[in-house]
């Protein structure tokens, strides 16, 4: 799988069916989910590709992933990558 740039303003609009969990711009609402604000864009990408094709297991992402095109991914991908992350690790 090749990755692209992918274009942040388009995840954006595709990331409304991600905020009741990740949240509007990558800071999960709640601790069990993982926060994806900052995180590396290939990490982001591959996860995704890995939840659509079956090789990552998770009943609720893998239904997610399942109607996401490469483009979608990576434009979610690059969303996300752009978004500020955690400055320090916090314990839970």
């Amino acid at each position: 799988i090749a990755f692209s740039a992918g274009n942040a303003a388009e995840g954006k609009n595709e990331s409304v069916v991600c905020h009741a969990c990740h949240g509007a711009t990558g800071v999960s609402v709640q601790a069990i989910y993982p926060n994806l604000a900052g995180q590396h864009q290939d990490y982001l990408s591959k996860t995704l590709y890995n939840f659509r094709d079956g090789s990552r297991q998770n009943a609720i992402m893998s239904g997610f992933a399942a109607n996401l095109s490469d483009t979608d991914i990576e434009d979610l991908s690059a969303w996300y990558a752009s978004q500020s992350g955690l400055t320090e690790i916090q314990d839970k």
